[in-house]
Formats: C-alpha cells, sequence, structure tokens
C-alpha cells in the first residue's frame, strides 16, 4: 500500500515539475504519512485551486500569495472554510487579496502557502505551489 501510495506520489510530483509547478507538502504530527498538494490557475480575482489529500480535521484552509522576484511586496491571500470540497473557485477571498501585476515585460514566479487548521487552531499541515505570471 505504501508502495502505491508513493509511486503515485512520484508521478504527481514529475507531472507537476513538466507543467512548471513546484508542489511542496508537509504533514505534522501525522501518524500516517499523507501528501496534502495544491495546484491553481489563474483568475481576474483569487485563483481557482484544486485540494488533494487534505488532512483529516481541517475545518479552515488559509492561503497567502508572494512574489519570488519581490518578496518585499504582500499580495495577502485569504481564508476558506473546509468541508470536504476539492475546489477553491475563482474569486473565493472576499478580500485582502492583490493579484499578481509584474512590471510590464517581466515575468515573476508566485508560491501560495496553504495551511491546513483544525477547530481548535492547530495547525495540520501546510503546501506550497507555485506558477509563473504571465504564463507564456
Amino acid at each position: 500500500m505504501v508502495e502505491t501510495q508513493n509511486l503515485i506520489a512520484t508521478r504527481f510530483f514529475r507531472l507537476a515539475a513538466a507543467f512548471g509547478i513546484v508542489v511542496v507538502a508537509l504533514g505534522l504530527g501525522a501518524s500516517k504519512a499523507f501528501a496534502f498538494s495544491v495546484a491553481f490557475s489563474w483568475c481576474t480575482g483569487s485563483p481557482a485551486f484544486q485540494l488533494n489529500d487534505v488532512p483529516r480535521g481541517t475545518t479552515t484552509l488559509q492561503f497567502a500569495m508572494r512574489d519570488l522576484d519581490k518578496p518585499a511586496f504582500n499580495h495577502g491571500g485569504g481564508t476558506v472554510g473546509y468541508r470536504g470540497q476539492t475546489e477553491v473557485p475563482c474569486d473565493a477571498f472576499a478580500s485582502g487579496f492583490i493579484g499578481p501585476a509584474p512590471p510590464p515585460g517581466e515575468v515573476h514566479t508566485y508560491e501560495f502557502t496553504v495551511k491546513a487548521f483544525a477547530t481548535d487552531g492547530a495547525l495540520l499541515a501546510a503546501t506550497t505551489a507555485r506558477r509563473k505570471f504571465p504564463e507564456r
């Protein structure tokens, strides 16, 4: 079973790398290994997210975006309730998010950190995903 999960995870990370997406997952305090991960696509408002292997007990997901080429600029993010969904739709962040806007002619790499929290506020896991903007 573990070998099958490792093979699936390896294929997932290779596929993500082929599309220029970097995904890193960290499970905290878990007795069973899991691969909490996210992928996202750009939208007019906040991005759409695909969620995979969100830890059991998660009730809140917190999103924060950084421009790796201009790390001092705070793009903010958002928080959404989690009830087992596999997607967070475009424009789900009500406020506090500034989308990607590199200077004309530049391509920047943006990274989202997504944290999964339990009802009591305990951090269950965190993961990151990266994409370039604009995509060429």
